[in-house]
């Protein structure tokens, strides 16, 4: 689909989930990193010498030698991943787009704005259209797409393909958050060890929120956010990798769990996502067995890439309950972003 690969930079290079971009781009047919940043403390160094690198692996020898920029609009790139926080994100990534950039931002700073798209590719790629309301209204060429929270993720793809079948109404999740999710250094030991920790600092209002944007619909160049409720409890729990998150849902019109399981195994994308590089073949895995999904089991499903579901049965409450399991630093951040990136090339946004 692309006839040379595209330059990418990535910022905040040096971070956990820096460092998941820079091993799933590395290699990548479509892309080519040429430009890693970060921090003051670590522009000017090479990249060996700048980041502790954290994760499963080893870090590409041949980015060894690359040269830590600054978080400026001058990278050699046309695309930069951003793996900032928030604070950072807030002034670094208008300042890219308005310089041309197409920002993908797993940052949680313009994710609700009303005209920045947050995408899944499966669940609301016809939300791209944003984009030319974004750059109307803020006069720049390039553009800020953003990913998702990432338990958000793990919620929010079951729930599409459930509403789309019976209309959701009420939503009550629960989530167990890996450690992982909290970065690095993280979360001292004698803390989470042992422990659950029930409170996430802002992760309840992103869900909540984030949920009725992904689901909701474009009408008149807008985005309207779905009708229905969620109430969410975040909780951290001493599992490296993958949020699991109990759910609770209320429907317009009830399914049987046979009918719900058949609407789950059977979700897919639309057809311009599904021959992307990093999308999975099944979005959706769904588990049988009494005790699945677990994350140390379930969370590399599709390449970490699939939102893997069981346990779902009838509830009390509402009407059906279900438990899934997604991986956090890779469908819920990195892998994610990338296919934005993916998607919006696909879609003739980057040429």
């Amino acid at each position: 689909m692309v006839a040379s690969r595209i330059p990418v930079a990535i910022l905040g290079a040096t971070g956990a989930v820096g460092q998941r971009f820079v091993q799933l781009l590395w290699n990548h047919p479509w892309f080519e990193i040429t430009g890693l940043a970060a921090s003051d403390r670590s522009t000017g160094q090479p990249y060996r010498d700048a980041c502790n690198w954290v994760i499963p692996g080893d870090p590409p020898p041949e980015l060894g030698d690359m040269i830590v920029s600054p978080i400026e609009p001058s990278l050699t790139a046309r695309i930069v991943f951003s793996a900032l926080p928030a604070a950072v994100a807030s002034e670094a990534e208008p300042a890219f787009a308005r310089r041309g950039y197409t920002v993908c931002s797993n940052a949680s700073t313009y994710r609700c704005a009303p005209d920045v798209p947050l995408i899944i590719p499966e669940l609301n790629a016809d939300h791209l259209a944003l984009i030319d309301v974004q750059r109307r209204q803020r006069s720049w060429s390039g553009m800020i797409v953003t990913s998702p929270n990432c338990t958000t993720t793990g919620i929010a793809i079951p729930l599409k393909a459930l509403d789309t079948a019976f209309g959701v109404r009420k939503v009550f999740v629960t989530s167990m958050q890996a450690i992982s999710g909290a970065g690095y250094p993280g979360i001292p030991s004698l803390d989470i060890l042992d422990n659950v920790v029930p409170y996430v600092g802002g992760e309840e209002e992103k869900i909540e929120k984030e949920l009725t944007l992904l689901l909701g619909q474009m009408a008149a160049g807008q985005r309207r956010p779905a009708p229905f409720v969620v109430s969410a409890h975040a909780n951290r729990v001493p599992v490296l990798d993958g949020h699991t998150v109990c759910m609770s849902l209320g429907f317009t019109d009830p399914p049987s769990v046979e009918d719900a399981m058949a609407a789950l195994s059977g979700f897919s994308g639309p057809d311009i996502v599904k021959q992307l590089p990093s999308a999975p073949e099944l979005p959706i895995v769904l588990r049988t067995e009494v005790d699945r999904p677990q994350p140390r089991r379930d969370r590399d499903a599709q390449g970490g890439m699939a939102v893997t579901v069981g346990r779902i049965r009838t509830c009390p409450l509402l009407d059906l309950r279900l438990v899934s399991v997604v991986h956090n630093t890779l469908r819920g951040a990195a892998s994610g972003a990338i296919l934005n990136a993916e998607l919006l090339i696909a879609a003739g946004y980057i040429r």
